[in-house]
């Protein structure tokens, strides 16, 4: 997740900020300098994943089930990850894990893309102090149809957690879930960590854009200039908040193993 500092600018209007995003599934197959689709070890990991699938259902849920499985991390950035890079630190962020998700799909000859939706701060609450909102990254698949979700995020572990935290406190959201989350994909239907179609979610405002990897949404090419500049300066102060994240997310998968003991 990318913290959106309202405090740096205005808010942007309510409208898609990518102009011309195109729903042709063959648009959504190519390499990037994230997702690095002819890095041998990258495409090795799909390989592996998919060899036994006979659909390209099987193969999505293969490769969503492995990155789901890698746990939910933070820690402060100089530069966004490769697909390779998170691959091999087995761990990562919201927008590491779907780099890494999106790279394996393509590689596995599933078009996939990053939906990027800006989050209500409340979504945050026992990971950050106050109430900063954040852009989220919803993946999609073609499967004969677009279909999206972002249970991918977080490893049981960190779900399991949160949601006795969540009923602990009374709260209906926290810790980047919501109480009624939809907490797995089935390949079929969409699946949110709001419980709700991004569409109907209160917890989400808008949408930002619709991308291939996380890099292209700071690009000149996506809302502007100055709206990457502004952007820049929301990841510093993603940055600046990183190692409070990073103790909530210990302390909170320490509480958990602690009362299970």
């Amino acid at each position: 997740m990318v913290a959106l500092a309202a405090e740096f600018d205005p808010p942007d209007p309510p409208r898609r900020l990518h102009k011309k995003v195109s729903d042709r599934p063959q648009d959504w197959l190519g390499t990037t300098p994230l997702l690095d689709l002819d890095d041998p070890k990258l495409r090795l990991k799909a390989r592996s994943l998919v060899q036994l699938c006979r659909t390209d259902r099987d193969k999505a849920l293969a490769i969503y089930r492995f990155v789901k499985r890698l746990p939910y991390t933070k820690r402060i950035k100089l530069q966004y990850p490769t697909a390779r890079d998170v691959l091999e630190a087995r761990g990562g962020d919201g927008d590491d894990k779907v780099t890494l998700l999106i790279a394996l799909m393509r590689s596995a000859g599933i078009p996939a893309r990053i939906r990027y939706m800006e989050m209500r701060g409340e979504m945050l609450r026992g990971l950050i102090p106050g109430a900063t909102p954040a852009a989220r990254p919803l993946a999609e698949f073609w499967l004969g149809g677009w279909v999206r979700t972002d249970t991918f995020i977080f490893d049981a572990e960190y779900v399991a957690a949160a949601r006795e935290q969540l009923k602990a406190n009374g709260w209906e959201c926290g810790w980047g879930i919501h109480i009624h989350a939809q907490l797995l994909w089935d390949g079929k239907n969409d699946a949110f960590l709001g419980g709700k179609p991004s569409d109907q979610d209160p917890m989400i405002k808008r949408l930002l854009c619709v991308v291939s990897d996380p890099l292209e949404l700071v690009s000149p090419s996506v809302g502007g200039s100055g709206l990457r500049y502004r952007r820049s300066l929301r990841a510093l102060q993603w940055n600046v908040l990183a190692p409070a994240m990073i103790r909530a997310i210990e302390e909170l998968r320490a509480g958990a193993r602690s009362s299970g003991n």
